[in-house]
Protein backbone atom coordinates (compact mmCIF):
# COMPACT_ATOMS: atom_id res chain seq x y z
CA UNK A 1 0.00 0.00 0.00
CA UNK A 2 1.64 3.35 -0.89
CA UNK A 3 1.25 5.99 1.52
CA UNK A 4 0.99 9.65 1.09
CA UNK A 5 2.37 12.64 3.04
CA UNK A 6 0.90 16.25 3.87
CA UNK A 7 1.62 19.51 5.07
CA UNK A 8 -1.15 21.04 7.28
CA UNK A 9 -2.35 24.28 8.11
CA UNK A 10 -5.07 23.51 11.07
CA UNK A 11 -4.70 20.59 13.37
CA UNK A 12 -7.18 18.51 11.24
CA UNK A 13 -8.80 18.73 8.17
CA UNK A 14 -12.21 17.86 6.37
CA UNK A 15 -12.13 14.66 4.44
CA UNK A 16 -13.43 14.88 0.84
CA UNK A 17 -14.96 11.41 -0.57
CA UNK A 18 -16.34 11.57 -3.99
CA UNK A 19 -15.93 8.85 -6.36
CA UNK A 20 -12.65 8.81 -7.69
CA UNK A 21 -11.62 12.47 -6.18
CA UNK A 22 -9.25 14.11 -3.97
CA UNK A 23 -9.04 16.97 -2.53
CA UNK A 24 -6.21 19.69 -5.01
CA UNK A 25 -2.69 19.16 -3.81
CA UNK A 26 -4.56 17.22 -0.01
CA UNK A 27 -2.04 14.13 -0.54
CA UNK A 28 0.92 13.46 -2.87
CA UNK A 29 2.46 10.10 -3.49
CA UNK A 30 5.76 9.64 -2.00
CA UNK A 31 7.82 6.59 -1.68
CA UNK A 32 7.85 6.27 1.87
CA UNK A 33 6.13 3.39 3.92
CA UNK A 34 3.88 5.83 6.55
CA UNK A 35 0.65 7.07 6.32
CA UNK A 36 -0.16 10.79 7.36
CA UNK A 37 -0.37 11.06 11.26
CA UNK A 38 -2.33 14.12 12.81
CA UNK A 39 0.17 16.20 15.01
CA UNK A 40 -0.31 16.35 18.07
CA UNK A 41 -2.64 19.05 20.08
CA UNK A 42 -1.18 22.68 18.60
CA UNK A 43 1.31 21.23 16.50
CA UNK A 44 1.41 22.42 12.92
CA UNK A 45 3.65 19.99 11.40
CA UNK A 46 5.62 21.38 8.32
CA UNK A 47 7.69 18.41 7.30
CA UNK A 48 5.99 14.56 6.99
CA UNK A 49 9.50 14.00 9.17
CA UNK A 50 8.33 15.64 12.17
CA UNK A 51 5.38 12.75 13.25
CA UNK A 52 5.63 9.61 11.26
CA UNK A 53 4.15 5.77 12.66
CA UNK A 54 5.26 2.91 11.28
CA UNK A 55 2.55 0.80 9.24
CA UNK A 56 2.60 -2.69 7.94
CA UNK A 57 -0.25 -4.14 6.10
CA UNK A 58 -0.44 -7.27 9.18
CA UNK A 59 -2.59 -10.87 8.83
CA UNK A 60 -4.38 -9.91 11.66
CA UNK A 61 -6.14 -7.07 9.94
CA UNK A 62 -10.28 -8.04 9.76
CA UNK A 63 -10.79 -10.24 6.81
CA UNK A 64 -13.10 -9.03 3.90
CA UNK A 65 -15.54 -12.33 4.36
CA UNK A 66 -16.13 -11.04 8.10
CA UNK A 67 -19.93 -12.79 8.85
CA UNK A 68 -22.43 -9.94 9.18
CA UNK A 69 -23.39 -11.94 12.10
CA UNK A 70 -20.85 -11.67 14.18
CA UNK A 71 -21.85 -9.63 17.75
CA UNK A 72 -21.64 -6.06 17.90
CA UNK A 73 -19.26 -6.55 20.84
CA UNK A 74 -16.83 -8.25 19.16
CA UNK A 75 -16.72 -5.78 16.08
CA UNK A 76 -16.38 -2.60 19.13
CA UNK A 77 -13.38 -4.72 20.34
CA UNK A 78 -11.93 -4.92 17.02
CA UNK A 79 -12.40 -1.62 16.23
CA UNK A 80 -10.56 0.02 19.01
CA UNK A 81 -7.58 -2.51 18.71
CA UNK A 82 -7.47 -2.05 14.77
CA UNK A 83 -7.82 1.92 14.75
CA UNK A 84 -4.57 3.76 14.22
CA UNK A 85 -4.39 7.28 16.27
CA UNK A 86 -5.33 9.06 12.96
CA UNK A 87 -7.82 7.30 11.28
CA UNK A 88 -7.49 9.22 8.22
CA UNK A 89 -9.53 8.41 5.21
CA UNK A 90 -8.31 8.98 1.92
CA UNK A 91 -10.23 8.25 -1.91
CA UNK A 92 -8.49 7.07 -4.98
CA UNK A 93 -7.92 9.29 -8.29
CA UNK A 94 -7.22 8.35 -11.37
CA UNK A 95 -3.48 6.48 -10.69
CA UNK A 96 -2.25 8.96 -8.34
CA UNK A 97 -2.80 6.11 -5.73
CA UNK A 98 -1.58 2.39 -6.31
CA UNK A 99 -2.31 -0.72 -4.72
CA UNK A 100 -5.29 0.71 -2.32
CA UNK A 101 -7.70 -1.64 -1.17
CA UNK A 102 -11.59 -0.84 -1.98
CA UNK A 103 -13.22 -1.83 1.07
CA UNK A 104 -16.84 0.30 -0.03
CA UNK A 105 -18.10 1.40 -3.18
CA UNK A 106 -17.05 4.88 -3.34
CA UNK A 107 -13.99 5.00 -0.83
CA UNK A 108 -11.14 3.59 1.33
CA UNK A 109 -10.39 3.31 4.55
CA UNK A 110 -6.32 3.08 5.62
CA UNK A 111 -7.85 0.94 8.73
CA UNK A 112 -10.61 -1.40 6.66
CA UNK A 113 -12.76 -1.55 9.51
CA UNK A 114 -15.98 -0.25 9.40
CA UNK A 115 -17.17 1.41 12.99
CA UNK A 116 -20.23 -0.45 13.95
CA UNK A 117 -23.49 -0.01 12.74
CA UNK A 118 -25.79 2.37 14.62
CA UNK A 119 -29.37 1.85 13.58
CA UNK A 120 -32.66 4.21 14.17
CA UNK A 121 -30.53 7.32 15.32
CA UNK A 122 -31.77 8.56 18.36
CA UNK A 123 -30.96 12.14 16.50
CA UNK A 124 -33.95 12.22 13.88
CA UNK A 125 -35.81 14.70 16.75
CA UNK A 126 -32.85 17.28 16.28
CA UNK A 127 -33.04 19.79 13.96
CA UNK A 128 -29.92 19.68 13.04
CA UNK A 129 -29.40 16.19 12.14
CA UNK A 130 -30.70 15.44 8.44
CA UNK A 131 -30.18 11.53 8.54
CA UNK A 132 -29.32 9.58 5.45
CA UNK A 133 -28.71 12.02 2.78
CA UNK A 134 -25.71 12.34 0.45
CA UNK A 135 -22.66 15.05 0.28
CA UNK A 136 -23.89 16.55 -2.87
CA UNK A 137 -27.32 17.14 -1.43
CA UNK A 138 -26.16 18.05 2.40
CA UNK A 139 -23.69 21.12 0.17
CA UNK A 140 -27.14 21.99 -2.19
CA UNK A 141 -29.59 22.61 1.33
CA UNK A 142 -26.44 24.47 3.02
CA UNK A 143 -27.60 27.78 1.60
CA UNK A 144 -26.61 30.92 1.97
CA UNK A 145 -23.45 29.75 2.57
CA UNK A 146 -22.49 32.11 5.81
CA UNK A 147 -19.71 31.06 7.62
CA UNK A 148 -20.86 28.34 10.58
CA UNK A 149 -23.92 27.20 8.74
CA UNK A 150 -23.99 23.59 9.77
CA UNK A 151 -26.35 20.26 9.37
CA UNK A 152 -25.17 16.14 10.56
CA UNK A 153 -25.80 13.73 8.17
CA UNK A 154 -25.05 9.91 8.43
CA UNK A 155 -22.09 8.93 7.20
CA UNK A 156 -22.57 7.12 3.29
CA UNK A 157 -18.66 6.20 3.42
CA UNK A 158 -18.65 4.16 6.68
CA UNK A 159 -22.01 3.29 7.98
CA UNK A 160 -22.52 3.78 11.76
CA UNK A 161 -20.66 7.48 11.51
CA UNK A 162 -21.76 10.87 11.35
CA UNK A 163 -20.47 13.84 9.00
CA UNK A 164 -20.53 17.18 10.13
CA UNK A 165 -21.36 19.30 7.12
CA UNK A 166 -19.77 23.38 7.95
CA UNK A 167 -20.06 26.10 5.63
CA UNK A 168 -17.17 28.28 5.20
CA UNK A 169 -16.08 30.70 2.72
CA UNK A 170 -18.09 29.88 0.22
CA UNK A 171 -17.68 26.00 0.58
CA UNK A 172 -18.91 22.95 2.35
CA UNK A 173 -16.23 21.28 4.57
CA UNK A 174 -17.34 17.76 5.87
CA UNK A 175 -15.35 16.29 8.77
CA UNK A 176 -16.03 12.37 9.44
CA UNK A 177 -17.29 11.99 13.35
CA UNK A 178 -15.70 8.76 14.67
CA UNK A 179 -17.25 6.50 16.94
CA UNK A 180 -14.81 5.17 19.50
CA UNK A 181 -16.14 2.75 21.89
CA UNK A 182 -19.16 4.82 23.06
CA UNK A 183 -17.66 8.25 22.47
CA UNK A 184 -17.78 10.15 19.41
CA UNK A 185 -14.30 12.31 18.18
CA UNK A 186 -12.88 14.24 14.70
CA UNK A 187 -9.80 14.29 15.99
CA UNK A 188 -9.13 11.46 18.05
CA UNK A 189 -8.51 14.05 20.94
CA UNK A 190 -11.57 15.35 22.10
CA UNK A 191 -14.09 12.70 22.86
CA UNK A 192 -18.02 13.46 23.47
CA UNK A 193 -20.74 11.18 24.88
CA UNK A 194 -23.25 12.30 21.70
CA UNK A 195 -23.71 14.82 18.74
CA UNK A 196 -25.01 17.54 21.49
CA UNK A 197 -21.98 17.77 23.47
CA UNK A 198 -19.95 17.80 19.93
CA UNK A 199 -22.04 20.47 18.72
CA UNK A 200 -22.18 22.42 21.60
CA UNK A 201 -17.80 22.23 22.32
CA UNK A 202 -17.87 23.25 18.47
CA UNK A 203 -20.22 26.73 18.83
CA UNK A 204 -17.65 27.48 21.73
CA UNK A 205 -14.39 27.04 19.63
CA UNK A 206 -12.99 26.08 16.45
CA UNK A 207 -10.27 24.04 17.90
CA UNK A 208 -9.46 22.81 15.07
CA UNK A 209 -12.69 23.24 12.22
CA UNK A 210 -12.52 25.84 9.54
CA UNK A 211 -14.92 27.92 11.99
CA UNK A 212 -16.96 27.89 14.77
CA UNK A 213 -20.27 26.44 14.73
CA UNK A 214 -22.71 29.24 14.78
CA UNK A 215 -26.20 28.47 13.21
CA UNK A 216 -27.50 25.05 12.40
CA UNK A 217 -29.59 24.18 9.28
CA UNK A 218 -33.12 22.42 10.29
CA UNK A 219 -34.38 20.27 8.53
CA UNK A 220 -37.49 21.97 6.17
CA UNK A 221 -40.60 19.46 7.54
CA UNK A 222 -39.07 20.61 11.32
CA UNK A 223 -41.52 24.54 10.62
CA UNK A 224 -44.50 23.00 9.32
CA UNK A 225 -44.93 20.00 11.19
CA UNK A 226 -44.76 22.84 14.50
CA UNK A 227 -47.26 25.08 12.84
CA UNK A 228 -49.33 21.95 11.71
CA UNK A 229 -49.26 20.28 14.87
CA UNK A 230 -49.54 22.77 18.18
CA UNK A 231 -50.37 20.02 20.44
CA UNK A 232 -47.33 18.00 19.45
CA UNK A 233 -44.43 17.47 21.22
CA UNK A 234 -42.86 20.57 20.43
CA UNK A 235 -45.10 22.35 22.12
CA UNK A 236 -44.09 20.63 25.37
CA UNK A 237 -40.80 21.93 24.96
CA UNK A 238 -41.92 25.82 25.23
CA UNK A 239 -41.00 28.11 28.80
CA UNK A 240 -44.11 27.67 30.58
CA UNK A 241 -44.17 30.48 32.91
CA UNK A 242 -46.73 29.94 35.52
CA UNK A 243 -49.11 32.91 35.74
CA UNK A 244 -49.01 33.81 38.67
CA UNK A 245 -45.24 34.57 38.26
CA UNK A 246 -46.37 36.95 35.79
CA UNK A 247 -47.27 40.25 36.31
CA UNK A 248 -49.35 42.66 33.27
CA UNK A 249 -49.57 46.29 33.56
CA UNK A 250 -50.96 48.99 30.72
CA UNK A 251 -51.24 48.23 26.95
CA UNK A 252 -48.47 49.28 25.11
CA UNK A 253 -49.93 48.14 21.15
CA UNK A 254 -53.23 46.90 19.90
CA UNK A 255 -52.73 44.37 16.86
CA UNK A 256 -55.42 43.29 14.81
CA UNK A 257 -54.96 39.54 16.16
CA UNK A 258 -53.70 40.45 19.31
CA UNK A 259 -53.24 43.08 22.14
CA UNK A 260 -49.78 43.95 23.23
CA UNK A 261 -49.24 44.72 27.57
CA UNK A 262 -46.07 46.01 29.54
CA UNK A 263 -45.15 43.12 31.75
CA UNK A 264 -42.82 42.32 34.52
CA UNK A 265 -41.10 38.90 34.93
CA UNK A 266 -37.82 37.57 37.24
CA UNK A 267 -37.34 41.70 38.25
CA UNK A 268 -37.23 42.50 34.56
CA UNK A 269 -39.45 44.28 32.15
CA UNK A 270 -41.25 42.29 28.98
CA UNK A 271 -43.42 42.62 26.33
CA UNK A 272 -46.94 40.27 26.84
CA UNK A 273 -48.65 39.61 23.54
CA UNK A 274 -52.55 38.49 24.36
CA UNK A 275 -54.01 36.54 21.63
CA UNK A 276 -57.10 36.95 20.37
CA UNK A 277 -57.35 33.00 19.81
CA UNK A 278 -55.61 29.73 21.80
CA UNK A 279 -53.45 28.36 19.32
CA UNK A 280 -49.58 28.11 20.08
CA UNK A 281 -48.37 27.96 16.69
CA UNK A 282 -46.39 31.51 16.80
CA UNK A 283 -44.95 30.62 19.92
CA UNK A 284 -43.69 27.37 18.55
CA UNK A 285 -42.71 28.87 15.52
CA UNK A 286 -40.67 31.79 17.47
CA UNK A 287 -38.83 29.50 19.33
CA UNK A 288 -37.46 27.32 16.47
CA UNK A 289 -35.67 30.72 15.47
CA UNK A 290 -32.99 32.54 16.82
CA UNK A 291 -31.05 35.95 15.61
CA UNK A 292 -30.06 39.36 16.91
CA UNK A 293 -32.45 41.15 14.31
CA UNK A 294 -35.24 39.02 15.72
CA UNK A 295 -37.34 39.89 18.75
CA UNK A 296 -36.46 36.75 21.29
CA UNK A 297 -39.41 34.71 22.95
CA UNK A 298 -39.06 34.20 26.19
CA UNK A 299 -42.26 32.24 26.94
CA UNK A 300 -45.98 31.53 27.14
CA UNK A 301 -48.24 31.48 29.83
CA UNK A 302 -51.19 29.27 29.04
CA UNK A 303 -54.76 30.46 30.40
CA UNK A 304 -58.18 28.45 30.04
CA UNK A 305 -58.74 30.38 26.71
CA UNK A 306 -55.92 32.62 26.01
CA UNK A 307 -52.37 32.26 25.17
CA UNK A 308 -49.70 34.71 26.23
CA UNK A 309 -47.04 35.23 24.62
CA UNK A 310 -43.96 36.43 26.90
CA UNK A 311 -40.98 38.35 24.44
CA UNK A 312 -38.44 40.75 25.10
CA UNK A 313 -39.17 44.35 26.10
CA UNK A 314 -38.19 46.53 22.55
CA UNK A 315 -38.16 49.99 24.46
CA UNK A 316 -38.10 52.26 21.89
CA UNK A 317 -41.58 51.08 20.04
CA UNK A 318 -42.29 50.44 16.58
CA UNK A 319 -39.86 51.72 13.70
CA UNK A 320 -42.95 53.31 12.50
CA UNK A 321 -43.64 54.91 15.56
CA UNK A 322 -40.17 56.04 16.07
CA UNK A 323 -39.40 57.62 12.72
CA UNK A 324 -42.75 59.42 13.08
CA UNK A 325 -42.32 60.80 16.46
CA UNK A 326 -38.62 62.02 15.85
CA UNK A 327 -38.58 62.92 11.99
CA UNK A 328 -35.67 64.42 10.12
CA UNK A 329 -34.01 65.89 12.66
CA UNK A 330 -33.21 63.61 15.14
CA UNK A 331 -32.93 60.22 13.00
CA UNK A 332 -29.77 60.38 10.60
CA UNK A 333 -28.88 58.95 7.60
CA UNK A 334 -26.72 56.60 9.71
CA UNK A 335 -30.05 55.29 11.94
CA UNK A 336 -31.59 54.90 8.83
CA UNK A 337 -29.03 52.90 6.98
CA UNK A 338 -29.00 50.86 10.47
CA UNK A 339 -32.74 50.28 10.32
CA UNK A 340 -32.27 49.17 6.83
CA UNK A 341 -29.42 46.70 7.52
CA UNK A 342 -30.83 45.06 10.58
CA UNK A 343 -33.95 44.08 9.13
CA UNK A 344 -32.71 42.74 6.53
CA UNK A 345 -30.71 40.92 8.24
CA UNK A 346 -33.23 39.16 10.13
CA UNK A 347 -35.73 38.72 7.30
CA UNK A 348 -32.44 36.79 5.36
CA UNK A 349 -32.28 34.64 8.74
CA UNK A 350 -35.92 33.65 7.58
CA UNK A 351 -35.14 33.18 4.37
CA UNK A 352 -32.62 30.68 5.30
CA UNK A 353 -35.06 28.96 7.89
CA UNK A 354 -37.60 28.71 4.46
CA UNK A 355 -39.96 30.93 6.60
CA UNK A 356 -42.33 33.45 4.95
CA UNK A 357 -43.09 36.19 7.21
CA UNK A 358 -46.17 37.55 4.92
CA UNK A 359 -47.03 40.93 7.01
CA UNK A 360 -43.68 42.66 7.30
CA UNK A 361 -43.92 46.42 7.63
CA UNK A 362 -42.42 49.00 9.92
CA UNK A 363 -45.14 48.60 12.23
CA UNK A 364 -44.03 44.92 12.75
CA UNK A 365 -40.10 45.89 13.22
CA UNK A 366 -39.46 47.11 16.73
CA UNK A 367 -36.48 49.00 18.10
CA UNK A 368 -34.37 48.42 21.19
CA UNK A 369 -32.62 50.58 23.31
CA UNK A 370 -29.70 50.31 21.85
CA UNK A 371 -31.45 51.17 18.73
CA UNK A 372 -30.96 47.69 16.73
CA UNK A 373 -34.00 46.89 15.12
CA UNK A 374 -35.40 43.63 14.96
CA UNK A 375 -38.56 41.70 13.03
CA UNK A 376 -41.50 41.03 15.43
CA UNK A 377 -45.03 40.00 14.82
CA UNK A 378 -45.22 36.56 13.83
CA UNK A 379 -48.69 36.31 13.61
CA UNK A 380 -49.20 35.65 10.31
CA UNK A 381 -45.89 33.69 9.10
CA UNK A 382 -45.95 30.67 7.69
CA UNK A 383 -42.79 27.95 6.57
CA UNK A 384 -42.48 28.55 2.70
CA UNK A 385 -44.29 25.02 1.54
CA UNK A 386 -47.36 26.21 3.62
CA UNK A 387 -47.64 29.91 2.67
CA UNK A 388 -50.32 29.86 0.36
CA UNK A 389 -52.65 27.68 2.49
CA UNK A 390 -54.41 29.59 4.23
CA UNK A 391 -56.03 33.16 3.78
CA UNK A 392 -55.64 36.25 5.84
CA UNK A 393 -57.14 39.66 6.17
CA UNK A 394 -53.57 41.45 4.29
CA UNK A 395 -52.32 44.70 4.20
CA UNK A 396 -52.51 45.75 0.95
CA UNK A 397 -50.25 48.28 0.66
CA UNK A 398 -47.50 46.00 1.65
CA UNK A 399 -48.34 43.28 -0.23
CA UNK A 400 -46.90 41.84 -3.65
CA UNK A 401 -49.49 41.42 -6.20
CA UNK A 402 -49.08 37.84 -6.57
CA UNK A 403 -50.28 37.34 -2.96
CA UNK A 404 -53.21 39.19 -3.41
CA UNK A 405 -54.63 37.99 -6.82
CA UNK A 406 -53.46 34.31 -6.03
CA UNK A 407 -52.69 34.13 -2.43
CA UNK A 408 -49.07 33.15 -3.07
CA UNK A 409 -46.81 33.92 -0.66
CA UNK A 410 -42.71 33.50 -0.85
CA UNK A 411 -39.74 35.28 0.23
CA UNK A 412 -39.56 36.92 -2.70
CA UNK A 413 -43.16 38.19 -1.89
CA UNK A 414 -41.40 38.73 1.30
CA UNK A 415 -38.42 41.09 -0.98
CA UNK A 416 -42.08 43.38 -2.18
CA UNK A 417 -42.82 44.12 1.43
CA UNK A 418 -39.18 44.94 2.26
CA UNK A 419 -38.80 47.25 -0.68
CA UNK A 420 -42.21 49.33 0.94
CA UNK A 421 -40.45 49.42 4.75
CA UNK A 422 -37.56 50.97 2.77
CA UNK A 423 -39.41 53.37 1.55
CA UNK A 424 -40.98 54.13 4.77
CA UNK A 425 -37.89 54.34 6.29
CA UNK A 426 -36.38 57.06 3.88
CA UNK A 427 -39.89 58.98 4.10
CA UNK A 428 -39.77 59.00 7.69
CA UNK A 429 -42.62 56.50 8.25
CA UNK A 430 -45.39 58.27 5.64
CA UNK A 431 -48.11 55.78 4.49
CA UNK A 432 -47.37 54.40 1.34
CA UNK A 433 -48.75 55.08 -2.18
CA UNK A 434 -49.81 58.71 -0.98
CA UNK A 435 -52.53 60.43 -2.93
CA UNK A 436 -53.67 57.17 -4.01
CA UNK A 437 -57.12 55.84 -2.82
CA UNK A 438 -56.46 52.25 -1.16
CA UNK A 439 -59.03 50.98 -3.47
CA UNK A 440 -57.11 52.08 -6.27
CA UNK A 441 -53.78 50.50 -5.10
CA UNK A 442 -53.67 47.24 -6.70
CA UNK A 443 -55.27 48.42 -10.56
CA UNK A 444 -52.34 50.80 -10.43
CA UNK A 445 -49.53 48.39 -9.46
CA UNK A 446 -50.54 45.99 -12.16
CA UNK A 447 -50.44 48.48 -14.52
CA UNK A 448 -46.77 48.96 -13.36
CA UNK A 449 -47.09 51.48 -11.30
CA UNK A 450 -44.16 52.28 -8.70
CA UNK A 451 -43.44 55.06 -6.23
CA UNK A 452 -40.87 57.86 -6.48
CA UNK A 453 -38.49 57.91 -4.34
CA UNK A 454 -38.77 59.79 -0.85
CA UNK A 455 -37.38 63.00 -0.38
CA UNK A 456 -33.69 63.11 0.85
CA UNK A 457 -33.39 59.23 -0.46
CA UNK A 458 -29.77 58.61 -1.27
CA UNK A 459 -29.34 57.49 -4.67
CA UNK A 460 -28.27 54.09 -3.85
CA UNK A 461 -31.09 52.79 -2.53
CA UNK A 462 -34.20 53.82 -4.33
CA UNK A 463 -33.18 51.54 -7.17
CA UNK A 464 -33.08 48.53 -4.13
CA UNK A 465 -36.69 49.68 -3.94
CA UNK A 466 -37.24 49.28 -8.02
CA UNK A 467 -35.90 46.03 -8.02
CA UNK A 468 -37.71 44.62 -4.77
CA UNK A 469 -41.28 45.95 -6.56
CA UNK A 470 -40.77 44.24 -9.65
CA UNK A 471 -44.00 42.64 -10.97
CA UNK A 472 -42.48 39.25 -11.61
CA UNK A 473 -41.19 37.41 -8.25
CA UNK A 474 -38.16 35.54 -9.79
CA UNK A 475 -36.99 39.01 -10.72
CA UNK A 476 -36.30 40.05 -7.44
CA UNK A 477 -33.43 40.27 -5.05
CA UNK A 478 -33.29 37.78 -2.57
CA UNK A 479 -32.46 39.15 0.95
CA UNK A 480 -28.92 37.74 0.61
CA UNK A 481 -27.86 40.08 -1.96
CA UNK A 482 -29.32 43.14 -0.89
CA UNK A 483 -27.77 43.00 2.61
CA UNK A 484 -24.47 42.75 0.60
CA UNK A 485 -25.56 45.83 -0.62
CA UNK A 486 -26.77 47.39 2.51
CA UNK A 487 -23.13 46.63 4.41
CA UNK A 488 -21.32 48.11 1.70
CA UNK A 489 -23.73 51.83 1.93
CA UNK A 490 -23.54 50.70 5.94
CA UNK A 491 -19.72 51.08 5.74
CA UNK A 492 -20.12 54.57 3.53
CA UNK A 493 -22.18 56.58 5.66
Amino acid sequence: MTSQNSSFTQRYQPYIFDQYRQPDSQWETSSTTSPPTVPARGIKRNTPSEVTRPYEESSWMIPQDLPHQMDNNVLNECSLMLRTQNNMNVSPEGGNIKNQIITSEHDVNVNRLQSPLRINSKYTTTPWFHGKISREEAEALLRPRTDGLFLVRESTNFPGDYTLCVCFQTKVEHYRVKSHGSKLTIDDEEYFDNLEELIEHYKNDADGLCTKLVNALPKESDTSKALVKSSSKESDDLCVIPEHDLVVCEPIGKGEFCEVMLGKWKSQKVAVKVLKDSSEAEAILMKSLHHENLVNLLGIVRKKDQIYLVTEYMSKGSLVDYLRSRGRLHVSKKDQINFAFDTCSGMEYLEKMHVVHRDLAARNVLIAENGRAKVSDFGLARNEKNATSESAKLPIKWTAPEALKYNKFSNKSDMWSFGILLWEIYSFGRVPYPRIPLADVVRHVENGYKMEAPEGCPKEIYPIMRQAWDFYPEKRPNFHEVKIKLAQLKQQT
